[in-house]
């Protein structure tokens, strides 16, 4: 049978803890049996899960033979990882074993070392944190999952569960992975990636000396500024604004820029009537197909349909 431990560290976020729990837990193979036996494991036996700790039956020793090891989410800004926890995920990996992350449990993956030259993912609200602590990793912040195949990575809350279920779906095949989405009430593929869900592109840290040039970029989107453009603005060369900008926000201008942009039709999209084609040249493009293309790659599905399922009552 296939043994998941999954490695809670403190201060765990309880609905990711529970996700990789109950979504193997309830996986029956055709004959009835269990697909997975889960472990819950911690560095120490008891873990603060907010307003509750919650104590973990298996210590450290739980990741020794695991096929799959998983890391719930941290609460709160990314915490310390204990030492002896990240020896116990490199040690996993160097075995074999399917190492993979829920939410902010990519910071402890890529602490581990484990992410380092890979593509990976987080919840939206720390992926330019992930990408200035470890520049090493490929942060990709607008999807829900990310399979590099001995290492997978997920974004925030219930994207857990699409990454579960597609783990399943590798392990088992569809139809056993279909019949855990049913009991999850979930379906087994869903359309999109986290970007349909970000409100606004990530601020910088507070104090970050872009943080003017942010506000002006939001305030000019609707004009065709290039890099030498933005660079201008700051009184900076381009190498050097792109450095800094990369240091402090994860990315670089002009990506930042083209999010931004995104970002705000979606705003529009949710709360005008406003045709795609006016929106697209609000927001500074000139062809409503580049737009509509642009905004299907980041956002995972086309302005009409993000209208129809965030457009607000008002």
């Amino acid at each position: 049978m296939h043994l998941v431990a999954v490695l809670a560290l403190d201060p765990v976020v309880p609905f990711d803890l529970s996700i990789p729990a109950d979504t193997f837990g309830w996986v029956r193979l055709a004959d009835g049996s269990p697909g997975y036996q889960v472990r819950v494991c911690a560095v120490d036996g008891e873990v603060g899960a907010g307003p509750f700790s919650i104590r973990a039956p298996w210590g450290l020793d739980g990741l020794r033979d695991a096929d799959t090891v998983v890391v719930p989410g941290q609460a709160g800004a990314p915490a310390p990882v204990p030492e002896e926890a990240l020896a116990a995920l490199r040690d996993a990996a160097a075995r074999g074993a399917r190492i993979a992350s829920i939410c902010t449990g990519a910071f402890a993956l890529a602490a581990a070392g484990l992410l380092d030259g890979r593509r990976a993912t987080t919840h939206w609200l720390g992926t330019a944190e992930l990408a200035r602590m470890h520049p090493s990793v490929e942060v990709d912040p607008d999807v829900l999952y990310v399979d590099e195949g001995d290492v997978l990575t997920s974004a925030g809350a219930a994207a857990g569960m699409d990454l579960c279920l597609h783990m399943i779906r590798l392990d088992h095949g569809s139809a056993v992975a279909a019949d855990s989405a049913r009991l999850a009430v979930m379906p087994l593929e869903r359309d999109g990636g986290q970007a349909q869900f970000i409100a606004h592109e990530p601020p910088a840290p507070d104090g970050a000396s872009v943080q003017p040039l942010l506000h002006w970029l939001e305030d000019n989107l609707h004009l065709p500024l290039t890099l030498a453009d933005i660079a201008g603005r700051a009184a900076l060369s381009s190498r050097t604004l792109s450095r800094r900008f990369r240091e402090q926000t994860g990315t670089t201008p002009l990506q930042w820029l083209h999010r931004a942009r995104l970002r705000r039709a979606q705003h529009l999209l949710e709360t005008t009537g406003h045709p795609v084609e006016r929106i697209a040249e609000q927001v500074g493009f000139t062809s409503p197909t580049t737009f509509r293309d642009r905004f299907k790659r980041l956002v995972g599905t086309s302005p009409a349909r993000y209208r129809r399922t965030f457009r607000s009552a008002a």
